[in-house]
């Protein structure tokens, strides 16, 4: 099993590592409020689980998930990344994060902007475009007909292939959706952000104005290629 290191700790940081401690992997927590304010989280998810700093999690983690907002990614620990595959599950919300020129006129993504601060990592694109909720509710052991997919996008295949096993270990298939510049097709507004994890009379809109999300419903590679193969730029929108 691995360490896994997390740079963010909220909603989708917290599942993950609900997730990778059950599979078995140790888990190294932070935020940006420092380690103590996660004693609650490393408590409930138990000894194989400790919280540190940034740079801590980031030097500790065999993979590292940064999971913080999209503005922040400049406070990501360069250094203690070095060559090291880093999961990045950002997404590029104008009114929280601020306009980003490159983001606005899609000249680059996201995963792309986290590459350039961390040109000696691997980064690989993925779990962006789930509810957290559904991320927790839809994972599955291998084989199990209701098993979901998840996309994946990144530049070094070794990486994709280790973020792979780390998605199977929780509960998942991986659809590799190509190249980091790729990773535009499951961003946010597009066919394949968070609508295939939803089931019928739910909705990521209504979920925001505070709406049950429900369970959540298994999406298959099919339905994810499709979704991928539908999406559309912004400015194509």
């Amino acid at each position: 099993m691995s360490t896994i290191g997390l740079i963010g700790s909220g909603l989708i940081g917290s599942t993950v590592a609900r997730l990778a401690v059950a599979a078995g992997h140790e888990v190294v927590l932070s935020n940006r409020r420092g380690p103590e304010t996660l004693s609650d989280l490393v408590a409930e998810l138990g000894p194989q689980a400790r919280a540190a700093t940034p740079a801590e999690a980031a030097q500790a983690g065999d993979i590292t998930v940064v999971t913080i907002p999209l503005h922040a990614y400049r406070t990501v620990p360069v250094a203690a990344l070095y060559g090291k595959v880093v999961i990045d599950t950002n997404n590029y919300y104008p009114e929280r994060d601020g306009h980003i020129a490159e983001l606005d006129t899609e000249t680059t993504t996201t995963s792309e902007l986290l590459q350039a601060h961390l040109p000696a990592s691997r980064i690989v694109k993925t779990m962006n475009n789930i509810f957290y909720a559904h991320l927790g509710n839809l994972a599955r052991p291998s084989g199990d007909p209701a098993r979901s997919v998840l996309a994946l996008a990144g530049d070094d295949a070794a990486a994709k292939q280790t973020v792979t096993v780390f998605l199977d270990s929780i509960g998942y298939d991986a659809l590799d959706a190509g190249p980091l510049a790729e990773g535009w097709r499951f961003q946010r507004d597009t066919a394949a952000y968070s609508d295939p994890y939803f089931s019928e009379g739910h909705s990521l809109a209504t979920t925001v104005r505070g709406a049950d999300p429900g369970p959540g419903r298994p999406a298959t590679a099919n339905t994810m290629r499709a979704a991928l193969a539908a999406a559309k730029r912004y400015r194509d929108m």
